[in-house]
This record gives structure tokens, sequence and C-alpha cells, in this order.
């Protein structure tokens, strides 16, 4: 039975291994604000970005975003480097003399990733989609500017029974061409309704076709022919559906996440792969904090002849191939059809794989 109750040995590992890691990370979102700055500032000055918008709507809500990104890496290289000193120092040896396991000196770097998981888990979920809805804003207006795009052949199920096809979405106007609606009941088509363009009317909740031709279906060919210039109708579509990117997904709360994904579902929007991507890279991400710390004192706890400096380059290059593979897994989605649940949990399966083969081999 491993004795649980903190020690001071658990306070002075936790001190160290949270001190380090969050200094570090200070440090390094200095350096990579300074080169930002000086990438962007061409661009700040020629669209005249405000000095306080720069400062708060981007820097600001950049550093979480940034923080989150590049955490599992900056946990690797914190593991690393301060196990290595212990054990260069020979005080692991001198800890494991003491008669504490190598299981019970695991015991604070554990709470130290839960502490990291949970700071990761909090930014990811809520701190970082509402900080994302303030910078991409900044970044579309003072950096890349503002491009207009247009959508083409967007299918989508609105309501049980209820389909609507758009030909192409002009973002120029926030119009859309040649809009088709069918009502589909028992199997059967009992209407149709198809106009030339919609415009959302935001005044009065809905959408404004003209030049449209409305069609009812009736039993004995007794079909219904309606047409005009103009009229208003109601759907459960908006603008903002049509503008859905990588980007405007992680702007969403999660709570906002899962009705998107629900409705997306219902839609058949193509479009959901990218939220359920969005939705379990940040439940994912953060689970990294346990895998790559116990890898990292499985890889630094002995005394190596070379020094530490073998110890951070074998930990840096396992910390990128992990985050490499983490984006990779991206693809499984796009190119092999798997399921984000699944895709998205390989990189922390394999690696727990491999954590679990140098931790059983660590103490030896």
């Amino acid at each position: 039975m491993i004795d649980l109750r903190p020690k001071i040995l658990d306070k002075y590992i936790v001190k160290k291994f949270i001190t380090t890691f969050f200094v570090s990370l200070i440090l390094i979102i200095g350096i990579v604000i300074i080169f930002d700055i000086s990438e962007k500032i061409d661009d700040f000055v020629s669209n005249s970005a405000p000095l306080r918008a720069i400062i708060v709507d981007y820097y600001l809500n950049f550093v979480p975003y940034f923080m989150n990104m590049f955490s599992p890496l900056f946990v690797f290289i914190t593991v690393i480097f301060f196990t290595s000193k212990l054990a260069a120092n020979t005080e692991i040896v001198a800890i494991l003399s003491c008669g504490i396991s190598y299981h019970r000196m695991m015991v604070p770097y554990l709470f130290s990733a839960f502490i990291i998981f949970a700071v990761s888990l909090c930014l990811n979920l809520w701190v970082i989609p509402r900080a994302n809805a303030t910078r991409i804003p900044f970044e579309q207006q003072y950096v890349s500017g503002s491009q207009a795009f247009t959508s083409r052949n967007v299918h989508y199920q609105t309501a049980p029974g209820q389909f609507i096809y758009v030909e192409s979405f002009s973002s120029w106007n926030n119009t859309a061409y040649k809009m088709t609606v069918e009502e589909i009941e028992d199997n059967k088509l009992v209407s149709k309704l198809s106009a030339e363009t919609a415009v959302y009317d935001s005044t009065k909740c809905c959408w404004t076709l003209k030049n449209y031709f409305i069609r009812d279906y009736g039993e004995n060919l007794d079909d219904k022919i309606t047409s005009g210039e103009q009229i208003d109708t109601v759907l459960n579509l908006e603008v903002a559906d049509f503008y859905r990117d990588k980007k405007t997904v992680s702007t969403l709360p999660q709570k906002q996440l899962n009705e998107l994904i629900e409705t997306q579902i219902l839609r058949g929007d193509a479009n959901v792969r990218q939220t359920l991507i969005e939705k379990h890279t940040r439940i994912a991400l953060p689970f990294s904090a346990f895998i790559l710390t116990i890898m990292g004192v499985s890889l630094s706890s002995k005394k190596k002849r070379g020094g530490i400096g073998w110890n951070i380059g074998i930990g840096i290059a396992l910390a990128f191939t992990y985050i490499l593979f983490l984006k990779f897994s991206e693809m499984f989605v796009y190119a092999g059809g798997m399921s984000p649940g699944i895709a998205l949990w390989i990189p922390n399966i394999v690696y727990t794989f491999i954590t679990a083969f140098l931790y059983k081999i660590a103490p030896k």
C-alpha cells in the first residue's frame, strides 16, 4: 500500500515542476510575441490597427491559445530538465535509498500533471473559445484582411422532412442563389419551393425569397402552383451557417459546440467532421500532460555520462513527434473516413503503450 500523505519531498518536486513549467512557458511566450510583432507590424500600420485593440483584443487573447497549443512540449521539456538535474546530482539515488519506491516518487509528478491537465482543459473548453471569438475577427480585419468567398452546392436537412439546397452563397452581399426547399412526408415529396435569390432579413428573422415558385403536390396529379416576385419565409437556417469553418468553430464554447454538432448531424452537413475534430481535440490534448510526464521521468531518472543534454534532446524529439502525430491524426478523418472520436485518441493510445514500456524498464 503506497503512503499518499504529503511529504517534504512531494512539495519539493511539485514546486520544481510547476515553477519550471510556467517560467519556461512565460519566457517563450515573450519571445514569440516579439517575433510576432516584428512579422505583423506592417499589417498593423497599413490597416491602422488601434494600439488598444492590438494589445487587448489580439495579444491578450493570443497568450492562452499559444500556452495551450505548446503545453505538451513544455511539460515534457520541464520534466526532462529538472528530473535529469536530480539524477545528475544523485538525488534520485538518495530518494530510492531512503526506502521510497519508484512508484511513490511518481505521485508528486502525477499531481503536478493533474494541475496542468485541469488548467489546459479549462482553457480548451471555456477560455480559448471566447478568446478566439475576439482574436480571430481582429486577425481577419487587420492582418489577413477581409476576403469574400462563395459556397457552392450546399445541402442541408434543416428539420425532419425539410431539405434545402443552395447552388451558391456569396459573402459579398450575404445572398443565396438558386435556393430550393423541399418538404417530404412518408417518403413522398409534398411541396417544393424554388427561388432565384434568398436574402436573410435580420429585422424580421426570416428569409426574403425573390422570384419564387411553389408547387404543392396533391394526389391524382392535382398540383397547386404559386409564384410571385417576393415572399418571406422562416427557415432553420442562418447566414452564419454558410461561414462555418475551422476558425469559426474554434470560437464556440463547449455547450454551443455540442449544439452545433447535433444540428450538423441532423442536416447531414459534411462540416460536422471539423466540429467533431475540434471537440475531441479539446479533450484529448490535455491528457498528454499525464503521458508525457510519466515518459519524461522514465527517460531522465537515470544518471547518464553525457549529462542532461542527451535527455533533453530525446525529450524534445519525442514531444515533437507526439504533437505532429496528434495533428496528423486529423488526416485519418478526412482521408480514411475514420471516426474523429477514434482518430484523435490514437496518439494518446499509442504513446500510452510506449510510456508503459518505458516506465516498466525505468526502475531497472
